[in-house]
């Protein structure tokens, strides 16, 4: 994949999540908000002030989020971005991490 084809992919998957975010917001699912500054995305929950951050890493080809559970990388492999030390599906992990830092059940697809 080019730099600029990554930086493209990488671009509409902040954007598949801030919009899957502000839709669960809207519908009173979880109260977040999100701040996007860049290539980096900030995912705040209001109700304890914990957060996860999602950004891209062009120089790796890689999208990491950080979230109270920990750290981690993910790989494009097919039409998914797999984890790459135990092949999750970034949005799987990023609904388990906002469920339990959200306090409601979160399914982002």
């Amino acid at each position: 994949m080019t730099e600029s084809e990554f930086l493209a992919l990488a671009e509409s998957t902040l954007d598949r999540i801030e919009e899957a975010f502000d839709r669960l917001n809207d519908a009173d699912v979880v109260d977040v908000e999100c701040k996007r500054s860049g290539n980096v995305l900030e995912i705040e929950f209001l109700r304890n002030g914990s957060k996860i951050i999602v950004n891209s890493q062009a120089p790796l080809q890689e999208m990491w989020m950080a979230a109270r559970a920990g750290g981690y990388h993910y790989k494009r492999v097919g039409e998914e971005w797999r984890n790459t030390r135990d092949d999750t599906e970034l949005f799987a992990a990023l609904s388990e991490c906002a469920t339990q830092q959200g306090g409601a059940p979160v399914a982002l697809g």
